[in-house]
């Protein structure tokens, strides 16, 4: 029998090997075709710490946890004592100190785990720790769940076309999905507006128009507009967006006939997509959603097994 991934953490995709990669997506389909959960001896408790809204990653990592048959802790930030300045690592060292074992993790600082890992040998904080999401820059389940939905239908990365297109700057799915993409052997290309395009990109792909890219492309993965980013700029027209990046009626007649549509969520519908092409064949959003649930059980175990919780199985 292979031995299941062992991760102390799961905190970015940067370090994944394809090997890896390639066992998380057979477990989490394993887990989508019924196969058994494993069986802990002892329980295990996991508190899921959103700081910034969330419906999907958070409701789809508690679902993971249940079906992993994991106890997990209620926890409002509203209601907490980061409301009182309480650092994030003091946080976790009361949560630890009352037992628990894991904590998800979504927060608007880049980065934010480092001050929970890199400790010090006056530090006791012994505690697993799975990126939801930070700032703009990973969003390593997100990122897995999109590998899965691609394996799902083409089986296999390498040579696929794949644009992403849209809010690039912002995006931490971008981010995360570009790294890994092209270390799996695909070919990338980006599109949206010019002024959300930066240097960073060109290292993973190249940048094309719209009209250009769709036709070529296997897979679109739309980004969604972060209007609450760009507080700042005066005068978006989510109508001229539409028209200009977004995935129309007309644009969807031009794609390949077995390429896909994928989207983080939540989308903005009539901005990055036509409402009516949300569920259409094509589409694989709401098969994102729900392999998600599979892809975030095969993350939390590997990091069950890298810490040993949960006693022999």
């Amino acid at each position: 029998m292979q031995e299941r991934l062992k991760l102390q953490h799961f905190l970015t995709i940067k370090k994944l090997k394809n090997d890896q990669v390639e066992e998380l997506i057979k477990r989490a389909e394993y887990f989508k075709a019924g196969g058994a959960v494993p069986e802990y001896a002892q329980p295990i408790y996991a508190v899921n710490m959103f700081f910034e809204n969330s419906t999907r990653t958070h409701c789809s990592f508690e679902m993971a946890e249940r079906k992993l048959g994991l106890q997990t802790i209620p926890f409002d930030p509203v209601a907490s004592s980061v409301k009182k300045g309480e650092t994030l690592y003091d946080t976790l060292l009361a949560l630890n100190s009352i037992g628990v074992n894991l904590a998800v993790i979504r927060h608007s600082q880049n980065e934010y785990y480092k001050e929970l890992i890199d400790l010090d040998e006056t530090q006791k904080l012994n505690m697993g720790i799975v990126n939801a999401g930070d700032g703009s820059g990973q969003h390593p389940s997100q990122c897995l769940l999109d590998m899965m939905t691609i394996h799902e239908q083409f089986g296999h990365f390498k040579g696929l076309k794949i644009a992403i297109i849209g809010d690039l700057t912002n995006s931490r799915v971008a981010r995360s999905d570009m790294r890994l993409l092209r270390q799996l052997g695909a070919k990338l290309y980006f599109s949206g507006p010019t002024c959300w395009y930066s240097s960073e990109f060109t290292e993973f792909g190249s940048y094309g128009k719209v009209d250009d890219l769709l036709p070529q492309m296997d897979v679109v993965i739309l980004l969604r507009v972060q209007h609450e980013r760009h507080k700042q700029e005066i005068g978006f027209s989510p109508t001229e967006y539409h028209t200009e990046y977004g995935l129309t009626r007309k644009r969807y007649t031009h794609m390949k006939k077995n390429a896909i549509i994928m989207h983080p969520g939540p989308i903005n519908r009539g901005v990055e997509l036509a409402s009516e092409l949300v569920e259409s064949s094509r589409s694989r959003f709401a098969k994102q959603m729900q392999n998600g649930v599979f892809m975030r059980m095969a993350m939390i175990e590997a990091v069950i097994n890298g810490r040993g919780l949960g006693g022999k199985q």
